[in-house]
């Protein structure tokens, strides 16, 4: 299978028809190529379509969820049930350009291996979506030292070995070239047509910002944490107990030396604070500690990717 195109899908019975009709002009070239529908759960007629489409149509995977489970877990299972040497994932509410997958697909030609989309003019209201996902974007490429105009475009390629390698759950659909850097991948990004949504209704909103923002900090520990949590917890702790320690002593040496009093100073009970917060930072690190490596022996999960192999049979 040269390529395959994974659609999440929730709610989407007025788009589906025209999206699949521009699907198989673009995709018209390709001759080993399938597309993947994930139905995330929809209570409209959505799975309907796609069953007559797929009945039509032998290239079309449709994949039923019981419930709604969220974008995250579609393109999961997208990248679980996807057979192309190439994955592309895109939205359903058409605002994605299918004719733009060729530009994806030549950039991976290229030896990337992860094409993201960038919306560079997009047809969204600037207030509630442009606005806060330029926020977004700047704070993710800042954190993650992957840097990207948009980390929101579900529009990309990803070569298969590198999809299937990538561990999805939560909301982290959005962070997949930051979640995949931890390979060492060649990532790109290509300016893509975005279109406005003209029929359905839209499933994000503002509140998805402070998600992204929570989001971003689970990304950041694994990406530098996950194996070394001690580094995380154990630092702030140091810090927090060497302040202790500190103002302890100076005020030991004043009261030894100077004889003044340490009855009601709030700055004791601020040095004891420090001690205890800067022991337990360190607690928590050890356990962390102990739970990773209890973590990776027990599934025998690799801390490492091999890229590719010679000699070896």
């Amino acid at each position: 299978m040269e390529l395959s195109i994974v659609i999440p899908v929730f709610n989407e019975e007025a788009n589906l028809v025209t999206l699949f009709d521009e699907l198989k002009t673009a995709l018209s070239t390709y001759k080993a190529c399938e597309i993947v529908f994930i139905d995330d759960g929809s209570t409209d007629s959505s799975f309907s379509i796609l069953k007559q489409i797929q009945e039509s149509n032998t290239q079309v995977r449709v994949i039923r969820f019981r419930r709604n489970f969220g974008q995250t877990a579609a393109l999961a299972a997208g990248f679980k049930y996807a057979e192309g040497d190439v994955i592309v994932t895109m939205d359903a509410d058409c605002q994605n350009d299918p004719t733009d997958i060729p530009k994806l697909l030549a950039k991976i030609d290229e030896g990337h291996d992860l094409v993201s989309g960038w919306r560079y003019d997009r047809k969204d209201r600037f207030l509630s979506r442009k606005l806060p996902s330029q926020i977004a974007n700047f704070l993710i490429s800042w954190t993650t030292d992957v840097k990207l105009h948009d980390y929101g475009c579900t529009l990309k390629a990803i070569k298969k070995e590198v999809a299937k390698s990538i561990t999805l759950y939560g909301e982290l659909h959005r962070f997949i070239p930051a979640v995949a850097s931890w390979m060492g991948v060649n990532i790109a990004e290509v300016k893509v047509n975005h279109r406005p949504r003209n029929l359905g209704q839209s499933k994000y909103g503002i509140s998805r910002t402070f998600r992204v923002l929570l989001d971003l900090i689970t990304v950041k520990f694994l990406l530098s944490y996950s194996g070394r949590p001690i580094h995380f917890f154990g630092l702030p702790g140091l810090a927090c107990g060497f302040i202790g320690f500190m103002l302890s002593l100076y005020m030991t040496i004043e009261r030894l030396f100077f004889g003044v009093a340490l009855a009601n100073r709030p700055l004791l009970l601020f040095a004891v604070l420090l001690i205890l917060i800067g022991i337990q930072f360190i607690v928590f690190g050890l356990l962390a500690e102990l739970q990773t490596r209890t973590y990776h022996e027990t599934l025998n999960k690799p801390i490492f990717v091999v890229k590719e192999t010679h000699g070896y049979e």
